[in-house]
C-alpha cells in the first residue's frame, strides 16, 4: 500500500481569508515503511509574512522572495502524490490549504483518501493531548531537532508516529533493525544463508513417472485396502 505522509507551512489560519501555502513536505510509505522518496518545496506566497505565522516556522518574506510559485510545482507534487492514500495531523487544515491553492490555478481538489492522526491519536488515547509533539514525547520520539516546524521534517516525525499508532514496531516482532527481514526475503534472508528458489508446486512428468514405479515396488500398500 503506497501512502503519503504530508505536511504544510502557510501564512495563516484560514485559506479562505487569502492565506497561502509557503512550503510542502512529502514522505513516500510502501506497507508503512519510507522508502527514502520525497517531495519538498517552498513557494513565495506572493503576500507579506505576518509575525505570528513566522515566529512558528520562521519562514521570512526574504528567504521566500526568490522561491517559486505554487503554480510553477503544482504538476510536480500532484505526479507525487498520485492516487496514494495521504496520512496528515489535522488533515482537514492542510486539505483547506491546498483545495485552495488547486482551485486558484483552476484544479480539481484532491481526492485521495486520508488518514487523520489526530483523530487516530484521540481514539486511541482519549483525553490525551494529540499534538505532534506530545506524540513525540508519548512514543519516544527524538523531536528535537523541531524548535521550528518544517513541514519535512514534522512530516518525518509523523510518519514514526503514523507507525506507533498503526501498531509500531510489533509488526516486525521488535527485532534489531539489522534483523528485520525485508518485505518477501523469507525467515532465511536474515540469516546471510542462501535461500532456495521454490520449487514448481506441480510434478514434471518425470517426477510422475518415478512416483509410478516407486509404487509398483509395494506390496499391499494400506491406502489399497478398504
Amino acid at each position: 500500500m503506497r501512502e503519503i505522509v504530508l505536511d504544510t507551512e502557510t501564512t495563516g489560519l484560514d485559506p479562505l481569508a487569502g492565506h497561502r501555502v509557503v512550503e510542502i513536505g512529502c514522505i513516500e510509505l510502501v506497507n508503512t515503511v519510507a522508502t527514502g522518496k520525497t517531495f519538498h518545496a517552498y513557494f513565495n506566497p506572493e503576500m507579506i509574512m505576518p509575525t505570528g505565522a513566522e515566529d512558528i516556522h520562521g519562514l521570512s518574506d526574504e528567504f521566500l522572495s526568490d522561491k517559486p510559485l505554487f503554480a510553477e510545482k503544482a504538476e510536480e507534487f500532484l505526479a507525487f502524490v498520485a492516487d496514494a492514500q495521504l496520512v496528515i495531523h489535522n488533515a482537514q487544515f492542510d486539505l483547506g490549504f491546498l483545495n485552495a491553492e488547486l482551485e486558484r490555478l483552476g484544479q480539481p481538489r484532491l481526492a485521495n483518501p486520508y488518514v487523520d492522526t489526530v483523530s487516530m491519536a484521540r481514539r486511541k488515547f482519549p483525553g490525551q493531548r494529540a499534538s505532534l509533539d506530545a506524540l513525540c514525547e508519548r512514543f519516544n520520539i527524538d523531536n528535537s531537532s523541531r524548535t521550528k516546524h518544517g513541514a519535512l521534517l514534522d512530516s518525518e516525525l509523523l510518519a514514526e508516529v503514523y507507525l506507533e499508532l498503526s501498531g509500531g514496531r510489533q509488526r516486525d516482532l521488535g527485532l534489531a533493525p539489522e534483523m528485520a527481514v525485508q518485505p518477501g526475503a523469507g525467515a532465511l534472508a536474515a540469516t546471510g544463508l542462501p535461500v532456495r528458489p521454490a520449487r514448481p508446486h506441480v510434478p514434471s512428468a518425470a517426477e510422475l513417472a518415478a512416483h509410478a514405479q516407486f509404487h509398483q515396488q509395494l506390496s499391499e500398500p494400506l491406502w489399497l485396502k478398504a
